[in-house]
């Protein structure tokens, strides 16, 4: 990528979302300029994320242990346990919408209020849902499940020029079997492969956070260390 000069602020520290025992800064983009999806590819690929409108990357001084996680479309292959969770998902059916619906905050509501009691963004409302996952620069692209007539999972997705960005999924509690996180990764690999797409970025990989390491079981993917990405492969 091309080296650019970037307008940033940096945050006061706070609690670390992965990290409880640590504390978290973070870098916030400033330039307008680069709010658009050319700029955010870029930006993307530099270890960048969006949160909402909002541009930012984690600048700790004494913590590297986010990286920049993205998938290899082109060689991914499944793995036996996620070929059985695209079986026990056939019986669902697929959708994009670009417009976001009433019924994906429902949806939202339950499955943080039942799923994540212990995060921060517990208890789900409104403001929360429309400051996170929604933009007014980059609209994403809603890929809804449905099982029969009953809307039981959302994958929020940014769909960009050589990549997908894998924003959040939430998915009716009561089908926690289903695997469903996984299989809205996999459904977006297949959109990817698809649409000719590179890569599809899956946000940040932290080793020490047992709710990220479902991340790790997409290979081959590529981490950012140190400014330069890393294939991993076994």
């Amino acid at each position: 990528m091309r080296e650019v000069n970037l307008k940033v602020g940096l945050t006061p520290k706070h609690p670390c979302s992965y990290l409880p025992e640590r504390l978290e800064q973070l870098l916030v983009l400033l330039d307008k300029e680069l709010l658009c999806l050319e700029g955010y590819e870029q930006l993307l690929s530099a270890g960048f994320r969006r949160s909402g409108s909002d541009i930012y990357r984690p600048h700790c001084q004494l913590c590297r242990a986010c990286e920049s996680l993205r998938i290899d479309v082109a060689h991914f292959t499944p793995s036996r346990s996620q070929k059985r969770i695209i079986r026990q998902n056939r019986d669902l059916s697929i959708s994009l919408s670009e417009q976001e619906k009433p019924e994906y905050f429902r949806l939202y509501q339950r499955y943080i209020n039942e799923r994540h009691q212990d995060g921060a963004m517990y208890p789900a409302s409104r403001q929360q849902y429309d400051g996170f996952l929604l933009c007014d620069w980059l609209p994403p692209v809603f890929m809804e499940f449905w099982l029969d007539q009953q809307l039981v999972a959302v994958a929020v997705t940014d769909l960009l020029g050589q990549a997908l960005s894998a924003m959040y999924t939430f998915y009716d509690p009561d089908l926690e079997h289903r695997s469903l996180g996984t299989f809205a990764i996999l459904s977006q690999l297949e959109l990817a492969a698809r649409l000719n797409k590179s890569w599809v970025y899956l946000g940040y990989q932290v080793d020490g956070c047992k709710k990220m390491n479902y991340k790790q079981h997409f290979r081959p993917h590529q981490r950012l260390v140190a400014g330069h990405w890393q294939a991993m492969k076994d």
